[in-house]
């Protein structure tokens, strides 16, 4: 009996070692993987409340909760202790902070490499899709370098000859006057208002770029559309299996921030969430891509609170069922925000650190 048992016991554990084994090196294996894509998506003004509000009205298809790794950084500028979209995006394509309304250059206004020249020098394919204009300050810190976000003709003029691939968003009013440098430059533009993306079929020899509104695009409550997530895929498409960067901004998450607008704000992030969405069933089936979710500052200061009302004695008590929304600033705020990351190398991105790391981190993954 002692014996049998014995054997059992020897049995059982020689099996856990095999399994255990086995499971470290499949662990070992996805946890050194590098990935072949890398899809980075900002939402400009995007801080952990605004994201707490897909859980109390979006929690059933709240794209968030499917990462499993979560890190923090710190979004302090090179000249502030709050930054601005230019030097936060900045500090995401050059990897260096740097002072606020710098558009790719470091505190000694010198141009700096971005995440779309190293990627071009590593023959991969880039592209970069935003409710904004495409000169605004967030994607235009990924292929231009000035002095101020303002010059937003002279990033048109960058975009032109820089080594973009793809790109879809607003801004068409930077570019009415050099119609024939984009021929000169071989792009395909469309400015059409409107996209049936999923018709749309690329050559993967050419440049295309879509300019769909004078500056930034309507809002989601203007009747937007599914543009972010649509032209996210049409993106995708372009970019196929090769090696790849995509940048994808929900801008306007920032402009509800700034004007206090809760319905503003909760409408864009019901649209970023549904792009996150896209991106993780595109990112899952495909098993080689990198998603990166994150933001570069939060703006407005949301709160989520307990409504008040007043009892029968007329205080003032708190309806811990109920949430009211507040905002204590029209600007931008200190806030760590929150990274997401899924995919080949997706555990780099936990902890606390610094925003421009965010650059080393997405290098690293691409050597």
């Amino acid at each position: 009996m002692f014996q049998t048992n014995a054997f059992r016991l020897f049995l059982f554990g020689l099996i856990v070692a095999v399994v255990s084994c086995s499971s470290s090196k499949q662990n070992h294996s996805v946890y050194h993987k590098k990935p072949k894509k890398i899809i980075l998506l900002i939402g400009d003004g995007m801080g952990v409340a605004q994201i707490s509000t897909l859980f109390l009205e979006k929690d059933n298809t709240n794209n968030f909760k499917r990462f499993k790794h979560i890190g923090f950084i710190n979004t302090r500028s090179g000249s502030h202790k709050i930054t601005d979209s230019a030097a936060g995006a900045t500090a995401f394509a050059c990897g260096e902070k740097t002072y606020n309304n710098s558009v790719g250059m470091n505190m000694d206004s010198v141009a700096i490499n971005n995440l779309i020249e190293v990627c071009s020098a590593m023959k991969y394919t880039t592209g970069l899709v935003s409710t904004s204009s495409i000169t605004h300050a967030t994607p235009a810190s990924f292929f231009a370098h000035t002095k101020h976000r303002k010059f937003e003709f002279d990033i048109a003029k960058q975009l032109l000859k820089s080594d973009i691939d793809f790109f879809a968003g607003g801004g068409n009013d930077f570019f009415k006057e050099m119609r024939s440098d984009m021929k000169l430059y071989d792009w395909t533009i469309d400015t059409s208002s409107y996209q049936d993306w999923k018709s749309l079929v690329f050559d993967s020899n050419k440049k295309y770029g879509y300019l769909l509104a004078g500056q930034g695009l309507p809002t989601m409550e203007a009747g937007r559309g599914d543009f972010l997530p649509e032209a996210s895929l049409a993106a995708l498409n372009y970019l196929g299996n090769r090696k790849s960067f995509l940048m994808i901004e929900g801008s306007q998450i920032d402009w509800g921030g700034h004007a206090n607008d809760y319905d503003y704000v909760f409408t864009e992030m019901e649209d970023f969430n549904k792009t996150v969405g896209v991106v993780m069933d595109y990112a899952e089936k495909d098993g080689n891509t990198l998603v990166i979710v994150t933001a570069d500052h939060e703006t407005g200061g949301l709160s989520l609170n307990a409504a008040p009302y007043k009892d029968k004695d007329g205080n003032i008590r708190q309806d811990y069922d109920k949430v009211s929304t507040s905002f204590n600033t029209g600007g931008h705020t200190a806030e760590l925000i929150p990274v997401f990351a899924y995919g080949p190398g997706s555990h780099h991105f936990q902890g606390f650190y610094e925003n421009n790391e965010i650059y080393n981190k997405i290098l690293d993954l691409m050597k």
